[in-house]
């Protein structure tokens, strides 16, 4: 798809200004010249304005035609190449204003600077071609000239700082160190500029570290231009999850899902999901690949059929809805029986809550009360009541544990219409404990949906209350009597929790104000007498 005319048209006058340019920021650093230097500055506005005539007919294309997605991701990355290519015309003009000011360059070693610069320019010299063949092997290597610089910035900072102890010109050698950090960050654009031209070529922003990860999971399997991805989240962890199509040895489109991120998260993910294959197997997807490279790794996984929980929730028909929750009561009550051991397990949600209270007080200021007093009724502080809770919640462990997945969000879990069958996905926290730990996060991952007809409101508190009404049946049939008490903790927690990704105040009041009741209720009951407590589910989910 090539770009427009008043795109390219600039954008190659652009490259040609900046070839210009780093021509004479050599010529100054091979013999230090004022004239140069002059010139140099004053040829600011010519980049500048290149650069903005590329962006304004970016933006203008964008507004005009169809709003394709491949469109908009070739203008937006040739509006991401311009800035760079400008930002790279100042960095070099800050390196000749801080070497202008040391009174004796020599100290500066310049020549050190001529071959790394050309490295700079060689390296601009071939962006204009990898954009327009759509060359992703190009586009790696304009992003591999960051830590050709890099190596270059620490072997010159090593030496400026040997020469600072015990010189008399430290002054000249800071101007030296600001030099070097100019032209250093010439290799920070650079790789902005690699990860434009990938995310043209792949389809969709991807940063350089991420790119080397997908290829290493589809080695000898595509080349990019047969490589079609889709956004499907990005994780608060900072993981991303893609829709990944491709084309098969036969010709045949094949559909995946691509994850990456943190080393350790991707690797946890990796081991919940084989933990769900040999506890129950199906249930979770399978992995078709796994590679770690440096600090972050990458998995490919099989693509499930069917929408999440969510997606049900709030768009399907009252009859598609019911089906799906029928199967998954079907499947999670299956599940806590199979797996089910007789060793204890112990929630911790006090703990869990009393760690996150610092991010909702963060975006929430108003909830971090001390104690206050009404007419003489001491109202005891948030935090209090999650001290409170702890100490009761230490005497009440569940009296067995079962495998369970750890994060069930209703975006966690997938139903498939056509085989009637449920799938787990995001299994990084899967573990056997407490069954109230999944329980609890379901039924508040219903209740914090920041939608607000009254319609979708009563079907979101019904499908809340169905899942205690399942899950209260086997708590009945295990002879677990303290199931409702540490359900009301869970619920505490996860309510009062989830209100740090809650903006709207109105639901947040109403989420804080649920799980200090929850609190101040549980706690109001005597030692001892847990077993008889139960919770108003209905009222608390109603709106």
């Amino acid at each position: 798809m090539p770009l427009p005319d008043a795109v390219e048209e600039n954008m190659s006058f652009l490259l040609a200004e900046l070839d210009g340019q780093l021509t004479r920021l050599i010529g100054y650093f091979e013999a230090p010249r004022r004239e140069t230097a002059l010139q140099l500055v004053q040829r600011a506005g010519y980049s500048h304005n290149l650069s903005a005539r590329v962006r304004k007919a970016c933006l203008a294309a964008m507004m005009r035609g169809k709003r394709a997605e491949a469109k908009r991701l070739r203008l937006q990355g040739a509006d991401t190449i311009a800035r760079n290519l400008d930002l790279i015309s100042r960095l070099g003009r800050r390196a000749v204003d801080h070497a202008e000011r040391a009174e004796r360059q020599k100290l500066l070693r310049p020549q050190t600077y001529v071959t790394p610069l050309k490295r700079v320019r060689a390296t601009v010299a071939r962006i204009g071609e990898a954009l327009r063949d759509g060359d992703s092997k190009l586009a790696v290597e304009i992003g591999e000239a960051r830590a050709e610089l890099g190596g270059f910035h620490d072997r010159l900072f090593r030496t400026y700082t040997r020469d600072m102890q015990g010189t008399k010109h430290t002054e000249d050698l800071a101007h030296g160190l600001l030099v070097l950090n100019e032209i250093h960050r010439m290799g920070e654009a650079l790789l902005a500029i690699s990860e434009a031209l990938l995310s043209i070529n792949i389809g969709q922003s991807v940063q350089f570290e991420r790119y080397f990860t997908l290829r290493s999971v589809l080695d000898g399997v595509a080349r990019d231009e047969e490589i079609s991805l889709q956004p499907l989240a990005e994780t608060r962890s900072g993981s991303a999850i893609s829709s990944l199509s491709l084309r098969n040895g036969k010709g045949e489109t094949v559909t995946a899902v691509f994850k990456d991120g943190d080393r350790r998260k991707v690797k946890e993910e990796r081991v919940g999901v084989k933990s769900w294959n040999s506890v129950y197997p199906g249930l979770a997807p399978e992995i078709l690949s796994y590679e770690r490279r440096g600090k972050s790794a990458a998995l490919l996984i099989e693509h499930l059929e069917g929408e999440t929980f969510e997606d049900i929730v709030l768009g399907a028909s009252d009859a598609a809805l019911a089906e799906a929750q029928k199967a998954l009561h079907k499947t999670v009550g299956d599940i806590w029986r199979q797996t089910r051991t007789d060793e204890p397990a112990e929630m911790k949600a006090m703990e869990q809550l009393a760690r996150r209270m610092k991010d909702v007080y963060r975006l929430h200021p108003r909830y971090a009360r001390g104690a206050q007093s009404v007419n003489g009724v001491t109202v005891k502080s948030f935090d209090a009541l999650i001290a409170a809770g702890a100490r009761r919640e230490a005497t009440l462990a569940a009296p067995f544990s079962v495998y369970i997945h750890g994060d069930f969000n209703l975006d966690n879990v997938i139903y498939d219409p056509v085989g009637r069958k449920i799938r787990f996905i995001d299994l990084h926290r899967s573990r056997y404990m407490d069954y109230v730990q999944d329980v609890s996060v379901f039924m508040v991952s219903n209740y914090r949906l920041q939608v607000l007809d009254a319609g979708t409101r009563a079907r979101i508190a019904r499908v809340a209350t169905d899942m205690h009404g399942m899950a209260a049946k086997f708590a009945r049939r295990q002879k677990d009597p303290t199931f409702e008490y540490r359900l009301a903790l869970g619920l505490a927690r996860s309510l009062a929790s989830s209100t740090r990704f809650v903006v709207d105040k109105d639901h947040a009041r109403r989420m804080m104000l649920r799980a200090r009741y929850i609190l101040e209720t549980a706690l109001a009951v005597p030692e001892g007498k847990e077993a008889r407590f139960r919770l108003p589910i209905r009222n608390l989910f109603s709106d």
